[in-house]
């Protein structure tokens, strides 16, 4: 097994500090759950320290702590402030860059028992729910109310850790991100109280924003404990098209032009050829293996017949061959679910592999820049990849396929990553356009904020988490 100095520097030896957790706490922490509640057990523990990312030889947590309540979160966050024990909040586990392992020991508080939808307000259109929520949890209950949470990152994440993370997904071109459509949040502070953020109302210039410093912040300020959601009227029709392209440029082509065209597309990802092959072998889609736009038209009847006319004219321009439809709700269902597949269906072309990825965003108009040279440097490496993006936001993402084991072949998936991110900064984007920075991306967000920003947010972890005790080593060191 690889150890962890086999990483990339973002996550160096340096970031582990683990000791054993001292016995009055660990008796305390009994105490106050019960074995229900809190559990030591190896395997509990090693289901709580790992994630989608490629990490391998990162210790478990300590502890696992199920917290059932607000008041469950302040009591677990007050021990660990009393005996400087480091809390690392657990959602569903679906993060991609390293942000719930434990690095530096402690207890993993696992939030998905709390799981309860508080409160619909059909009437303003908002909700109010526990961070154990999913989005399709939420969706479903939703349904009769003839409304819906867009923001979808693919997995079936909580909602809570989505807010961490400020997920956005392939909605976003249209809906924007959980940065957009959180109303409210209720925190728990390093000091174990309860704090509340913004309110159900749709505008505020009341104080600081303190909603969107929680939303992002990837557990190292506080622990979100209830979200009150922007919800949206389903629209009246919906209809997915899928256009294929001789080239992956006439594909992005096509996006940038609807985009500045000012068409209301709901989605717009981009497939290249090799992942429209793992697609329809893991979905068994007959999908046409060549770069693929798969699009979602929202609106009424007569607004979505006039987006797809345009669109269409736009690809056809482009070389794109006709639209070809997926317009009732079970054809739509299986296109997107094998869309959200993709990552685990590039997986299964390379057995025992896993992907170093990476999710940079830039400027619409500097999509194809940014995207062609690193499929270039992509190709030239010889390292099996796959290419997926949220291309109507600029948003793309690259996984590179490597053997965990082989040293050679991480060092060349962490040189392309590398040369992507400065690629993308370089034309005024950014080295995360949703998956966060976790412990992955520390060294680009050096890059990209430069000193002076990386100190104002350390002055803002001190303020608000003076003994560092949330998720220590993200973000930055």
């Amino acid at each position: 097994m690889n150890t962890i100095s086999e990483q990339p520097a973002t996550a160096s030896p340096a970031a582990l500090n683990t000791s054993p957790l001292p016995p009055a706490f660990l008796a305390a922490l009994q105490q106050r759950f019960g074995p229900g509640q809190c559990s030591t057990a190896l395997a509990q523990r090693e289901q709580h320290g790992r994630d989608e990312s490629a990490y391998v030889g990162v210790p478990p947590p300590d502890a696992v702590v199920y917290a059932e309540s607000t008041a469950d979160v302040a009591d677990a966050v007050r021990l660990c402030a009393q005996h400087r024990v480091p809390l690392i909040p657990f959602g569903a586990g679906s993060s991609l860059e390293g942000q719930l392992l434990a690095v530096q020991g402690g207890i993993s508080l696992d939030l998905m028992r709390m799981n309860r939808v508080l409160a619909l307000h059909p009437e303003d259109l908002s909700a109010t729910v526990q961070p154990g929520v999913t989005r399709m949890q939420l969706n479903a209950a939703l349904r009769e109310q003839g409304l819906f949470f867009p923001i979808d990152p693919g997995a079936d994440a909580s909602l809570g850790g989505m807010a961490a993370t400020r997920a956005s997904g392939t909605n976003a071109v249209r809906y924007g991100t959980l940065r957009d459509n959180v109303l409210a949040l209720e925190v728990v502070n390093a000091h174990g109280e309860v704090l509340r953020t913004g309110s159900r109302a749709r505008k505020s210039s009341a104080g600081y924003d303190l909603t969107r410093l929680f939303v992002g912040s990837e557990g190292t300020l506080g622990v979100i404990t209830e979200l009150t959601l922007r919800l949206y009227p389903l629209p009246q029709a919906v209809v997915a098209a899928i256009c294929g392209f001789p080239s992956i440029e006439a594909a992005v082509r096509s996006t940038i032009a609807t985009i500045q065209y000012g068409v209301p597309i709901a989605r717009c990802e981009l497939l290249d050829a090799a992942t429209v092959r793992a697609v329809n072998a893991h979905a068994k889609l007959g999908l046409r293996e060549q770069p693929l736009l798969l699009m979602e038209f929202h609106g009424s009847p007569a607004a979505v017949r006039e987006q797809t006319e345009q669109v269409q004219e736009i690809c056809h321009e482009h070389g794109g061959a006709d639209f070809e439809w997926a317009d009732t709700p079970e054809q739509r269902s299986r296109l997107w679910a094998a869309r959200h597949q993709a990552y685990f269906a590039a997986l299964q072309t390379r057995p025992g592999c896993r992907a170093i990825t990476t999710d940079a965003c830039v400027p619409i108009s500097r999509l194809a820049d940014c995207l062609l040279a690193s499929v270039a440097d992509a190709e030239a490496s010889g390292l099996p990849y796959f290419l997926v993006g949220h291309v109507g936001d600029g948003n793309f993402h690259f996984g590179y396929l490597i053997d965990p084991h082989s040293a050679a072949e991480r060092a060349v998936a962490e040189g392309l990553n590398q040369r992507l991110v400065s690629r993308a900064l370089a034309l005024d984007g950014t080295c995360s356009g949703e998956h966060g920075v976790g412990l992955h991306k520390i060294d680009f967000l050096r890059q990209e904020a430069g000193p002076v920003a990386l100190d104002a947010m350390r002055s803002l972890k001190q303020a608000l988490d003076p003994h560092g005790i949330f998720n220590p080593g993200k973000i930055f060191l």
